[in-house]
C-alpha cells in the first residue's frame, strides 16, 4: 500500500464507532471514534495510531517462518517481530522442531483439545490480557472453570493487583470510584508514581484543563519527567506552539519512599486540624489506630524514609489543605513494590482524613494501563470469583466452581518451572516478557507440555515463551469482529465496540469463535451448548445475567446504549463494605536498605511503546535516541568515575544487563531507571505478600565499569 492509503485506512479504524485499542483512559464506541464518555472531540494520541497502524499491516508470508528458524526469530527485538506483519494463518512448533509451520485450523483445534482431555485441569493455566473483549474473557474463564481449574489470571496481576487489593481492603470495591467529569470538576491532581505524559498522553489534556480552571497539579515521582513539567496539548494550537505548564509542584522523593511522604503530609493535615470530623465519625472505622501512629511517627524518620525534605512536604499539605475537590491518581510506580498494597492504602487514608472520596468531584483513580484489563477482571478472568458472581453462575448454568484455590500469575510461572503445568492458554498479550527473571521464566514456560496463543502479531512470547508444543491462532482484533464487542475504561464505563472491518486474512478468526469451538469438542459431554455462544449477543446476556453491575449489557445489542458499571461509582458515603464504611489502615514506613554501592533500579516505558511492544527506538520526552541506556543521577555516576555515555554493566545476583550507556537525569540519588521489558532480566521474583505484585519499580542492582 502506499503511504497515504495505509493513513487513509489508520484515520478511518480510529474514526470508527470502536473503542480505542491503547489506555483504559477510553475513547471511540458508540459516541464516534475519537470522542471519550462526555462527547469531547478530538480525544486520541499518538499511540492509539500506532497501535491502529500495526494491526494493518498485511500478513506475515508462509516463506518468513520457512526461511527463519525459530533461533533466529529469537534474536530479533520487540519491535522487529511485531513489524513483520500480522499472523494470517495457524503455526505450530512441536517439540524439538527448528521452525513454525503452517498447520490447518482443524488440524490446530483438534490438537488443542486432545491435549486437554489427556492432562490433568489442575495442572493448566489460562491467561488473558486486557487487548481481549469482555466477551471473550468471560466466555474464556468459563470454561476453564467448567474445564475443573481456578488458575485463571489476566495481566493485571503484573500492573494495578496491588490497588484492586488494597482499594477492596479500605473502601469495599477493587476499582476507581471516579467519572471523568469528576476529573472535570477537581481543583487539584495529585500524580503520584505515574507518568501519563508517556504512557496516558491524554490524560496530559485533562491536567492541563484542570489548571485553566483554576486548579493545581502536584506530581511525585523519583524521576523528573519532562512531560510532566511542560507538555504540548496536541489539539490546543497554544499548547502546541508554547507548550503548558503542568506541575504546579513536582516532588521526587527516593524510590520506595512514598508512604513515608504521605504520612509527612497527613502529620501536617492532623496538626493543622484540616480534617473532616463528621466525616470520619460517621462513615469511617480505624481513625484512632492511625492517628495514633501518625503522632507517633517523627519527622526523622519521615525524612529519612521519603529522601523529601520537610519545606516540600509543608508545600504539599498546604496545597492538598486548601483543596476543595482533590482526585488521587496513580499508576505502576505505587504498585510495583514489595508494600505496593501498603502504598495505595497510604493514599486512601490521606483521602480519608479530608473526606475526599466518596462525593462528587473527589476520589481515587488507578491509571490502568491497558485499553480492557479492568474489564477481563470485572467479568471473571481472575482466580476468585466475587461471592455473588459465583453463586449466580451455579446457579444460573449449573456450574460447581472448582474448590482448589486458583494459584496468580507468578506462583503459575513457578509451578511451571516444578514440572507442574501440562497447558496453557494464553488469550493475547507477550505474558513472557512481562514476567520478573527472564531466564527462569524462559525455563519455566519451556516445561509446559503445551502453550496456546491467540494473537495478533509476534511477539517474545512466542517465541522464548514456548511450551514443548507451541500453537499459535490467529485472532481478529475488536474493530475486525464481526459482531460487536465490549470494553471497560478505568472509570469503569463499558463501550461497545461494532467491529465490522475486514479481517486481513480469511484464515484470522473470532477469538470467540475459537474459545466456543474448542470448548465444545474438549467439553461436548456436559450440559453446556457452548456453540451458542458464538453469538455474541448470548455472552452479553450471560454476563448480565451473573456479573455484579452488568445488567444493563444484555440489552445493549437494542439499546447500544454505553454505561457506567452499577454500584462502582462512590458519590455519597455509603461504602460497600460489611459495615457501610471506609477504613483507615496503618501503613508502616518500609525499610529500603542498600547493601554498600547498590542503587534502586525502576523500570519505566518510552513515550515510543505500548506494554512491552515497542513501536520506535526514541523517547523524545526523555531526550534519549536509543534504549540500551541506564538514566541516572550526575552524582551518582561522578561518585562510580562514570561520565555520560561510559559502558557500564548493570547487574545483581538474577541477570546482567551489558554495554548500557550511561545518560544523565534528573532522579533522586540512589536510584537509577532502564527501559522495561528489556530490564526483566534483572527483576528478581520477590512480590508484594498481599497483592503477588513482583517488585517492577524497586530493584536493587549494582553498575560497574
Amino acid at each position: 500500500k502506499s503511504a497515504d492509503s495505509g493513513l487513509l485506512d489508520t484515520i478511518n479504524q480510529v474514526m470508527s464507532k470502536n473503542t480505542c485499542k491503547t489506555c483504559a483512559l477510553g475513547m471511540g464506541g458508540q459516541k464516534g471514534g475519537m470522542k471519550d464518555e462526555t462527547g469531547s472531540f478530538p480525544q486520541a494520541c499518538k499511540k492509539s495510531f500506532q497501535a491502529v497502524a500495526a494491526d494493518l499491516q498485511d500478513p506475515i508470508s508462509e516463506d518468513v517462518f520457512t526461511s527463519n528458524s525459530i533461533a533466529t526469530l529469537g534474536e530479533m527485538s520487540s519491535r522487529e517481530l511485531d513489524s513483520l506483519g500480522r499472523i494470517g494463518f495457524p503455526l505450530i512448533a512441536r517439540e524439538g522442531a527448528t521452525h513454525f509451520t503452517r498447520i490447518s485450523w482443524n488440524e490446530a483445534i483438534d490438537t488443542i483439545v486432545g491435549k486437554m482431555l489427556s492432562v490433568d485441569p489442575k495442572q493448566t493455566f489460562f491467561y488473558s490480557s486486557g487487548r481481549s473483549s469482555n466477551e471473550a474473557a468471560f466466555l474464556l474463564q468459563w470454561i476453564a472453570r467448567v474445564y475443573g481449574t481456578n488458575n485463571v489470571i489476566n495481566c493485571s496481576f503484573y500492573c494495578h493487583q496491588a490497588s484492586s487489593v488494597g482499594l477492596s481492603q479500605a473502601l469495599g470495591s477493587g476499582t476507581s470510584a471516579v467519572t471523568l467529569e469528576d476529573l472535570k470538576g477537581a481543583d487539584l491532581a495529585i500524580v503520584i508514581g505515574s507518568n501519563p505524559s508517556s504512557n496516558h498522553p491524554r490524560m496530559l489534556t485533562h491536567l492541563v484543563e484542570l489548571k485553566r480552571n483554576g486548579g493545581k497539579v502536584i506530581v511525585v515521582n523519583p524521576l523528573k519527567e519532562l512531560g510532566l513539567t511542560r507538555f504540548k496539548v496536541p489539539t490546543n494550537l497554544r499548547s502546541m506552539l508554547f507548550g503548558s505548564k503542568v506541575a504546579d509542584l513536582y516532588i521526587q522523593p527516593r524510590i520506595g519512599g512514598d508512604i513515608a511522604l504521605l504520612k509527612g503530609v497527613a502529620k501536617i493535615i492532623l496538626e493543622k486540624g484540616q480534617i473532616d470530623e463528621d466525616f470520619i465519625k460517621n462513615h469511617t472505622v480505624g481513625w484512632n489506630e492511625f492517628k495514633s501512629d501518625i503522632e507517633a511517627t517523627g519527622w526523622d524518620e519521615i525524612l529519612q524514609g521519603s529522601g523529601v525534605q520537610r519545606a516540600e512536604i509543608e508545600e504539599f499539605a498546604a496545597l492538598y489543605g486548601e483543596a476543595k475537590n482533590a482526585i488521587f491518581m496513580w499508576a505502576m510506580g505505587l504498585t510495583h513494590h514489595a508494600h505496593g498494597v501498603n502504598n495505595i492504602l497510604a493514599c486512601v487514608n490521606l483521602a480519608l482524613t479530608r473526606h475526599m472520596i466518596a462525593r462528587e468531584n473527589a476520589g481515587l483513580l488507578a491509571i490502568r494501563g491497558h485499553s480492557n484489563v479492568q474489564g477481563v477482571g470485572s467479568v471473571g478472568f481472575t482466580p476468585a470469583l466475587k461471592k455473588a458472581f459465583g453463586e449466580a453462575m451455579e446457579k444460573h448454568y449449573g456450574l460447581n466452581i472448582p474448590k482448589e484455590k486458583g494459584l496468580n500469575t507468578l506462583d503459575n510461572i513457578t509451578a511451571a518451572h516444578d514440572g507442574k503445568r501440562e497447558f496453557a492458554f494464553l488469550l493475547g498479550g507477550n505474558l513472557f516478557s512481562s514476567n520478573p527473571d527472564r531466564e527462569y521464566t524462559k525455563k519455566s514456560m519451556e516445561k509446559i507440555g503445551m502453550t496456546v496463543y491467540l494473537s495478533t502479531q509476534m511477539n517474545e512470547g512466542h517465541i522464548h515463551g514456548r511450551g514443548k508444543t507451541s500453537i499459535i491462532l490467529p485472532a481478529r482484533t475488536r474493530d475486525e469482529e464481526a459482531q460487536g464487542t465490549t470494553q471497560e475504561s478505568m472509570f469503569n464505563f463499558i463501550r461497545l465496540s461494532d467491529g465490522g472491518t475486514r479481517p486481513k486474512s480469511e484464515e484470522m478468526r473470532s477469538e470467540i469463535d475459537i474459545i466456543s469451538e474448542v470448548a465444545s469438542k474438549a467439553l461436548r459431554n456436559g450440559p453446556i451448548k457452548w456453540e451458542a455462544f458464538r453469538n455474541h449477543s448470548s455472552i452479553r446476556k450471560a454476563i448480565g445475567k451473573v456479573v455484579p453491575g452488568f445488567k444493563m449489557i444484555s440489552d445493549m445489542d437494542r439499546t447500544k446504549e454505553e454505561f457506567h458499571v452499577e454500584g462502582r461509582l462512590l458519590h455519597k458515603p455509603d461504602f460497600p463494605t460489611t459495615n457501610g464504611k471506609a477504613s483507615f489502615i496503618v501503613t508502616p514506613i518500609p525499610t529500603l536498605d542498600l547493601e554498600p554501592g547498590q542503587f534502586h533500579m525502576m523500570s519505566i516505558r518510552s513515550e515510543g511503546q505500548f506494554n512491552t511492544v515497542v513501536y520506535e527506538e526514541e523517547d523524545i520526552y526523555r531526550h534519549q535516541t536509543r534504549r540500551d541506556v541506564v538514566m541516572m543521577n550526575e552524582a551518582d555516576a561522578s561518585d562510580l568515575g562514570l561520565r555520560e555515555d561510559s559502558k557500564v554493566t548493570v547487574r545483581n545476583d538474577v541477570g546482567t544487563l551489558n554495554n548500557l550507556l550511561v545518560r544523565y537525569v534528573d532522579i533522586h540519588t540512589g536510584n537509577v531507571v532502564v527501559y522495561y521489558p528489556e530490564c526483566q532480566v534483572l527483576v528478581p521474583r520477590i512480590s508484594d505478600p498481599k497483592s503477588g505484585t513482583p517488585i517492577f519499580k524497586s530493584t536493587p542492582i549494582w553498575i560497574e565499569r
